[in-house]
């Protein structure tokens, strides 16, 4: 489901969005194409993204099963086309980058 087939004028699609990007966009490269998004929104929507990503990175690594086929790559890509820096004072020195503050 794409955010075309979502109302937007209801404030819950953004925060379906936020919590589960992948249920509102197919892709990274949608949020950064969707007309509907701010700067600041696109950068909400691919942080959660890339946080969500690299949780399931941890539990592969721990031997659970999952496939993301370089998916952080790609966030983190779009991420550094808006010019956004790791905020590294809110990222864990751990794997699992400690809780999600945004």
């Amino acid at each position: 489901m794409g955010p075309a087939a979502l109302n937007h004028d209801s404030p819950t699609w953004f925060k379906q969005a936020i919590i589960n990007p992948g249920s509102v966009f197919a892709n990274p490269e949608d949020v950064m194409s969707s007309p509907d998004l701010e700067l600041d929104e696109k950068i909400r929507v691919l942080r959660s993204w890339q946080y969500d990503v690299a949780e399931l990175a941890v539990a592969e690594e721990e031997g659970m099963r999952g496939s993301q086929n370089g998916m952080l790559r790609r966030i983190l890509l779009l991420l550094s086309e808006l010019r956004v820096r790791d905020d590294t004072e809110s990222v864990a020195p751990t794997k699992h980058h400690g809780t999600m503050d945004s």
